[in-house]
């Protein structure tokens, strides 16, 4: 290899490490940034959640009295039996 050859195959190589630099630079900035759309608000997954919580203690009230006790599951949900339940621990 020549003198000028080493030099310019320096060159080609500072040239290639700049133009990564630039095209990582562009990718890092979000010069192509991805917009993500949500199907369903933030506040609304929050309000499902609960919601989904809440039927699962309904389902699992019902499953323990109706199922695995001897009471009717309708029972469990209501509040004279948690009132029955509040009396004999209070012994009236």
């Amino acid at each position: 290899m020549t003198e000028e050859s080493k030099i310019s195959a320096r060159q080609q190589r500072r040239l290639e490490k700049e133009q990564e630099k630039v095209h990582e630079q562009a990718t890092s900035t979000g010069a192509t940034k991805w917009v993500q759309i949500r199907m369903f608000p933030i506040w609304l997954r929050i309000l499902l959640v609960i919601l989904f919580i809440a039927g699962a203690a309904m389902a699992g009230l019902m499953i323990g009295y109706g199922v695995l006790g001897d009471g009717e599951p309708m029972d469990a949900l209501k509040w004279d039996t948690y009132q029955h339940m509040i009396d004999i621990k209070d012994g009236k």
